[in-house]
């Protein structure tokens, strides 16, 4: 017997297969009754069958996957160095072609585990938080909070006692991709929890996902052994692109409505909506007519800017008015900021920040494509998939004469970092970073005449003034000056827009709050400047960190993170951190109010 269990384990070494242990069938209670409101996605608590498979004791490791794949790079931010370490920075399809592998070179059937399994096999027998009781020994942990800046630690795989079935690492150590996707969106499951992340993110009935291209130093995987089954099948979106508007009736009268919030609470409680709504972005969508276009604005909503609760929120506006906030996109578990619109040809691209964690430092940048005006979206593209700084969207993405899309990002998560530029030359399909670096952050950018361009950003100040950053060779090099207008802070974002009759719009702050001001020679003057007002007196709700402020004659929107659209009517939409704005050119170059 002896020699046979010698041998078995011989031939796992040769080929550095995992080990696997037994789990039996059985029913357990799968998820969470009454969860907090970020943890949605774990009810309803129900009973769930399993049959018995085989599960990798230990997440795989460095050595078994490179088994698979010599190539494969240990390392990234100094974690996952050592051979007996989980293995990072794998994909859902590296993940599922391992499994692929290990199941011809042994003739046995490898697969990911369906969430059902996981959770299953994670909790062996328990009901409780975590598969230790209703805390997790602290013994355990590894960093086990939100950082900005993660921290290096051992991901070495079974330094502990393992649970009643004998699986090690079951909370934290590396998030695990399961099989399945994340309901009826386009991403992966990942369960578990990680190193660098708030020990509640590591409980059994934790729901988290990705994108299935992303890779990630929180990301690992285990397999399970099993007979071949049917493929759960997640059928795609279709788009009926609808009709575009092709005749619109442009007001020469000056025109300033009533401000109203684009922020509506959603009426039904399945809508994760929090305290703090934010950076928005705004587009028009191409539906409607010529008496009333519509809008789709999105923006993010959380209790804490670093939060993995954040999700981006989407409200449409027709008819007049705006929707009540429904969901509009959400990787689970993951930080989401950052989002931006383009209405582009005959369709809508979305831009989106999309963490590995809860900080908004490392950021991959993702990207989808809508054909019908913004009611289905195709998967998300990460055109740039390195969780890193520099990828955090900013509303205002332009295309240029010669058809370059244009995406500003900030370059850094401090109010100094400065902007980066990312350029697609070929409608979106690629993109280059230029690695060149705009003054100040959140910064709008527009095309200048001559072809240069020109970008306006908060922060980096020169003598008090809000910095300008000129580019003669398309974003690769800048030079920086000092505008004449004040330098901004924070809670606060402008707009530089090209307007469609032709000048250029700056819309920003100063000491009596929301202007915005004109520029009929490609920025060198501004000879119109007012303030964002009818002199009407109103008391409004900025929301964010705006909260209250009194709009009159002589006094504006005192903060706020702008965001504009104009639509193909003339009319300017402009939105700050709650507040929808609607003026045309005209009432701007009107003297009085």
């Amino acid at each position: 017997m002896l020699s046979v269990l010698l041998a078995a384990l011989f031939a796992a070494d040769t080929l550095q297969m995992p080990r696997m242990v037994e789990i039996p069938s059985g029913t357990f209670w799968m998820g969470t009754d009454n969860p907090p409101m970020e943890d949605w996605d774990e009810a309803p608590r129900r009973e769930v069958k399993v049959d018995a498979f085989r599960m990798s004791a230990t997440e795989i490791t460095n050595v078994q996957y490179e088994a698979f794949d010599p190539t494969h790079k240990r390392g990234e931010q100094g974690f996952s160095t050592g051979d007996d370490e989980a293995v990072t920075m794998v994909s859902w399809e590296d993940a599922m072609a391992y499994c692929r592998w290990l199941s011809k070179q042994t003739g046995k059937h490898y697969r990911l585990p369906t969430e059902e399994e996981w959770e299953y096999a994670c909790r062996a027998g328990t009901t409780t938080a975590y598969n230790t009781g209703d805390t997790f020994p602290e013994s355990q942990w590894k960093v086990q909070r939100n950082t900005r800046d993660k921290e290096p630690v051992s991901l070495q795989v079974a330094q502990f006692e393992p649970n009643a079935w004998g699986l090690h690492d079951m909370h934290g150590n590396v998030e695990e991709w399961c099989y399945d996707y994340y309901g009826d969106t386009e991403f992966r499951v990942v369960r578990g929890g990680s190193h660098n992340t708030p020990v509640r993110y590591l409980r059994s009935a934790n729901r988290s996902a990705s994108v299935q291209a992303d890779r990630s130093v929180l990301l690992g995987f285990r397999v399970v052994e099993s007979p071949k089954e049917a493929i759960r099948v997640r059928y795609g979106l279709s788009c009926h692109p609808t009709g575009w508007l092709k005749t619109v009736r442009r007001s020469r009268r000056p025109v300033f409505l009533e401000p109203i919030p684009y922020i509506v609470p959603p009426t039904d409680s399945l809508t994760p909506f929090y305290a703090h709504n934010h950076q928005p972005a705004v587009t028009w969508t191409g539906e409607g007519n010529r008496h009333s276009l519509d809008l789709l604005a999105v923006w993010f909503s959380t209790d804490a800017e670093a939060g993995r609760e954040m999700v981006v929120l989407q409200s449409r506006f027709h008819g007049g008015k705006w929707d009540p906030a429904t969901l509009f996109y959400k990787v689970p578990d993951r930080n989401m900021t950052g989002s931006a619109l383009l209405t582009y040809g005959n369709k809508i691209l979305h831009f989106q920040g999309i963490g590995d964690a809860g900080e908004w430092k490392d950021l991959a940048l993702g990207l989808r494509e809508s054909k019908d005006c913004g009611h289905t979206w195709m998967d998300t593209r990460l055109i740039e998939p390195q969780h890193r700084v520099r990828h955090q969207v900013i509303a205002g993405p332009i295309v240029t004469k010669d058809g370059r899309i244009l995406l500003c990002c900030d370059a850094g998560p401090d109010g100094e970092a400065g902007t980066s530029l990312h350029v697609s030359k070929d409608g979106g399909k690629t993109w280059e970073d230029t690695g060149s670096k705009i003054a100040g952050i959140h910064a709008g950018i527009v095309e200048r005449k001559d072809g240069s361009l020109m970008a306006f950003g908060r922060g980096n100040a020169i003598d008090g003034h809000m910095p300008c950053s000129i580019s003669y060779d398309g974003g690769y090099t800048w030079t920086y000056s000092a505008t004449e207008f004040p330098s901004i802070g924070s809670g606060q974002r402008l707009v530089l827009k090209r307007l469609q009759e032709g000048p250029i719009m700056l819309c920003s702050f100063d000491e009596n709050g929301l202007f915005v001001a004109l520029s009929y020679d490609e920025g060198a003057t501004w000879p119109v400047k007012k303030l964002l007002t009818d002199g009407k007196t109103r008391v409004l709700d900025g929301g964010a960190w705006t909260g209250t402020f009194t709009l009159d004659a002589t006094h504006a929107e005192p903060k706020g993170y702008l965001a504009c659209t104009q639509s193909p009517d003339g009319m300017i939409h402009l939105l700050s951190s709650r507040v929808h704005y609607r003026f045309n050119l005209a009432w701007i170059e009107k003297k009085n109010l």
